[in-house]
């Protein structure tokens, strides 16, 4: 009599349910709620940012020969429905043409009480939808006062560079670089580095890493293709410093929450910080939550410091290096003291599990 046969491939019995809780286990069914939240999360931060800007703050700079007229006219643009601009007065000229080369404002109005045409200083550099919101500001108001204006972009983006744009998108790339590398990190090896000796060879991989992609990405946008005609070696540091940055504070978030600190990563990195780096909206452009964190945010500080070394000689960069640099040390901080806490505990040597034998023994870097 022919015996039944058992079909090797086919699940425990007990129907659907106990199918499918042998296919998804709760930690996978977590993770993937997880990832729905992430994608949620980006859709509300891309379109809460980007989907109505509306100027505010913008800094202009008010010159004219007359200190009266200068202040008059700062007071009538400062007192513009909605609060578009922060005005100040300067003493001339050429401290307004200054102000705008140092960052310290956006544009200026050159007022001559002897004429009916006014000159506006502008840097499209900066951003063209904020230079054009500037332009449209202040042609509207000057309109209404029967007068002209004149404007002059004095740090105008290179014709490689559509609308200001391209500092932005090498930033995001060294961003996704530098989490990349160190989810690659992670996943060879385990989320949780063994102890500090390995920590130590996973930022050092990741230094090198950020040294490559740094040069290899500047080369790319300047000289290749010429959209960022910035200097070199500065751009080569800041983007050293962005994918060392962005890749530490990986792998510390790697060290405390698994693998699910990739996750955290691309929450801080990709949700919060690039539509919050003014890079297709400046700034004054930005509804206020975006226009607060961007700053502090990797990608806000990288997008700012390029654009400063491309078309502002370097000019106020130093404040958003700081924020990268500080990003730097905190990733590294965590990381080893993460390494150091585990090692001590005695924890398996992969970061997300429990895992026995030669593989939870013998971990890699």
């Amino acid at each position: 009599m022919t015996q039944p046969t058992t079909d090797a491939s086919a699940g425990p019995s007990g129907g659907f349910l106990a199918e499918f809780k042998d296919a998804v286990s709760t930690r996978a069914f977590l993770l993937v709620l997880g990832v729905l939240a992430l994608q949620l999360a980006f859709i509300t931060s891309y379109i809460g940012a980007f989907h109505h800007p509306e100027p505010n703050g913008i800094t202009l700079a008010v010159a004219a020969p007359a200190e009266q007229v200068a202040t008059g006219t700062a007071q009538r643009l400062g007192a513009l429905p909605g609060d578009p601009l922060d005005t100040r007065t300067a003493p001339d000229g050429t401290t307004a043409l200054a102000w705008v080369g140092n960052r310290e404002v956006d544009g200026a109005l050159i007022v001559d009480p002897a004429g009916k045409t006014d000159r506006l200083l502008v840097a499209s550099g900066a951003g063209a939808s904020l230079s054009q919101a500037l332009v449209g500001i202040i042609g509207r108001a000057e309109a209404a006062q029967g007068r002209d204006v004149q404007i002059v972009d004095v740090a105008p983006a290179a014709a490689g560079d559509a609308r200001g744009l391209s500092s932005f998108y090498l930033v995001v790339g060294w961003c996704v670089g530098g989490y990349l590398c160190a989810a690659i990190l992670a996943i060879s090896a385990g989320a949780r580095p063994a102890n500090s000796a390995r920590a130590v060879i996973r930022l050092g991989a990741l230094l090198l890493y950020s040294i490559a992609a740094g040069l290899l990405g500047t080369v790319i946008a300047g000289p290749i293709l010429g959209a960022l005609p910035g200097n070199v070696m500065a751009l080569w540091g800041l983007g050293t410093l962005v994918v060392f940055a962005v890749g530490a504070i990986t792998l510390a978030f790697q060290s405390v929450a698994g693998v699910a600190g990739i996750g955290l990563a691309i929450l801080l990195v990709v949700v919060l910080g690039n539509p919050s780096a003014g890079g297709a909206y400046p700034y004054p452009l930005l509804p206020p939550f975006w226009k607060a964190i961007g700053p502090a945010l990797p990608p806000g500080a990288g997008t700012y410091a390029a654009r400063s070394i491309t078309y502002f000689r370097g000019n106020d960069a130093g404040p958003a290096m700081l924020v990268l640099a500080a990003w730097a040390v905190l990733g590294t901080a965590v990381t080893m003291v993460r390494a150091v806490l585990h090692h001590g505990r005695g924890g398996p040597a992969v970061g997300s599990g429990t895992t026995t034998g030669p593989a939870a023994r013998t971990p890699g870097p």
